[in-house]
């Protein structure tokens, strides 16, 4: 096991499947302690049991401000300081704007803007009073290219990852760092929910490929990202390996964006 987070603790949101719980792996691979949170207490619970003891699993509702702040405090009390904080939790509802509901609109940014707010507000205080912590938000590289009918999901996460960037602004003084990684197309439910129902080998490869007549590129590097990916990324920007980086957006995309 490599030392590089040896001793750290790590919170994780949306760790119940997909990517989040992808970083988790990473993270404990890297030697971190984590507290792995869900809204799904079962998926995070199952999780948890294929790390031992490396991994405590807990509840948790990002868009509920005090049952944010109850488990940081929690955490810290029962766990130790919090070094990491990654905010993974987030929705994806497709659909044009013209058919866009103002429910799906509103849990858009209840989920992916203002839980990150209420995890890295919480999880900041703390560590920028000790003088250290690195936190880490996954958000996409829809936030940074438009994208038809994912304009709720393309603005939370654009909205998530400058929150995140004058965040880093803030605390950069105090020893806090706050970057973003912005994955492209990963194989993950949300993903496959995109797609057509039987269909996953021929809708993948039209990700690949890409569709002139919805002005979406392609995929330059020919695949579509593996969780493992993106949490090899985040674990990287969490990590001592980039202390000198902070409001950085990383992008995951295998060239998808041309880095528009």
């Amino acid at each position: 096991m490599s030392a590089a987070l040896d001793g750290r603790l790590a919170l994780v949101t949306g760790a119940g499947r997909g990517i989040g719980a992808a970083v988790v792996t990473a993270l404990v691979e890297e030697g971190a302690r984590v507290v792995a949170t869900d809204r799904d207490g079962d998926h995070v619970e199952a999780v948890a049991d294929k790390h031992g003891d490396r991994v405590v699993a807990r509840p948790l509702d990002v868009t509920d401000a005090a049952a944010v702040e109850a488990l940081v405090a929690e955490t810290e009390r029962d766990l130790g300081p919090l070094d990491i904080a990654v905010n993974v939790a987030g929705v994806l509802r497709d659909a044009p704007v013209a058919d866009l509901r103002e429910e799906d609109w509103a849990v858009h940014f209840a989920v992916n803007t203002t839980g990150v707010f209420h995890v890295s507000r919480a999880a900041s205080r703390r560590m920028a009073g000790r003088g250290r912590g690195s936190i880490v938000t996954v958000a996409s590289n829809a936030g940074g290219i438009p994208r038809a009918n994912l304009s709720a999901y393309a603005a939370s996460k654009a909205a998530a990852v400058m929150f995140t960037k004058c965040l880093g602004l803030e605390v950069a003084g105090r020893g806090v760092r706050c970057n973003t990684v912005s994955p492209g197309s990963t194989m993950t439910d949300m993903q496959r929910a995109l797609w057509t129902a039987g269909e996953e080998e021929s809708s993948a490869r039209r990700v690949i490929d890409g569709d002139l007549a919805s002005y979406r590129t392609g995929i330059p590097l020919g695949r579509i990202a593996d969780p493992a990916d993106i949490a090899d990324a985040v674990v990287f920007l969490a990590s001592d390996r980039a202390r000198h980086i902070t409001m950085h957006d990383l992008y995951v995309d295998g060239g998808a964006t041309l880095r528009a």
